[in-house]
């Protein structure tokens, strides 16, 4: 039997999470999901991931939460991720931070399923090698299931086609955050991954990338500092189902996912 999962993209601020509240369990019931992964790192106003959204979130029925580079922006998040196992951080962050870039948990069916967090370093951090941390995650994680999904929270399309191409064949899926625009380059590759080099936002639409488009505007113009507030109208959700193989862990099929949540 395929076991599904739904991934959804970066969600973003209280629109983001109103959309999740909304329309979650309609897309679970409708897809069959039987884990649900979501990127939260703006789901706190924006910028950031707090306990208190953290906890709605799983409420809604999010399984396990991943993040980036906004995983930090809230203070209370760094004593969270320390004692909380199902919000993940980028694996390939130095050792001694905060959190764990990795989770294995069961569906309600009994099927293990991995999910590793990793970041990319173009035109981002200066992070330890996300490939190479993959393979040290991968030599740990292929041991308990080989159902192995991996949010990639990167910028540059060539690292994440190339890390895609890099795992193929053994993880189930590489899926992309962090642009907050969704691809439609949805596939498996050759060795059985599923790929898309990014999910997309949850959240306002009528913005740029989850943020009033007039103070994204004026930040282009002026080049001055702007505080920047969570857009409100045209909430969506983005996102992609992988159905994957439980026994050898190879995908066999993904689907992008787009409702509007108005």
């Amino acid at each position: 039997m395929p076991v599904k999962l739904f991934f959804i993209g970066d969600i973003v601020g209280k629109p983001g999470r109103l959309a999740v509240s909304r329309e979650l369990h309609r897309l679970v019931d409708r897809y069959k999901v039987d884990l649900v992964i979501a990127n939260g790192e703006n789901a706190a106003g924006g910028f950031g991931i707090t306990e208190e959204t953290a906890k709605e979130l799983y409420q809604c029925g999010i399984h396990i939460l991943t993040s980036g580079n906004h995983v930090w922006d809230k203070k209370d998040s760094l004593d969270f991720l320390k004692r909380e196992e199902r919000l993940l951080r980028p694996a390939n962050y130095p050792e001694g931070t905060p959190g764990r870039g990795s989770a294995v948990t069961t569906t309600a069916g009994g099927i293990k399923v991995a999910v590793l967090n990793l970041e990319g370093r173009v035109f981002m951090n200066n992070l330890d090698c996300p490939f190479r941390t993959a393979d040290r995650e991968l030599a740990r994680l292929e041991a308990e299931t080989p159902v192995i999904f991996v949010d990639f929270h990167a910028e540059a399309t060539s690292e994440k086609c190339s890390l895609g191409w890099y795992l193929d064949g053994r993880v189930s899926a590489v899926i992309g955050t962090h642009t907050h625009v969704q691809t439609s380059d949805e596939r498996v590759l050759t060795g059985g991954t599923a790929y898309l080099t990014d999910a997309g936002m949850t959240g306002a639409f009528d913005s740029v990338i989850g943020i009033r488009k007039e103070e994204a505007i004026e930040k282009f113009i002026t080049q001055l500092p702007t505080k920047f507030e969570v857009a409100k109208k045209d909430i969506r959700i983005n996102g992609v189902v992988v159905e994957i193989d439980e026994k050898n862990g190879k995908a066999q099929g993904i689907e992008r996912i787009s409702i509007c949540c108005n």
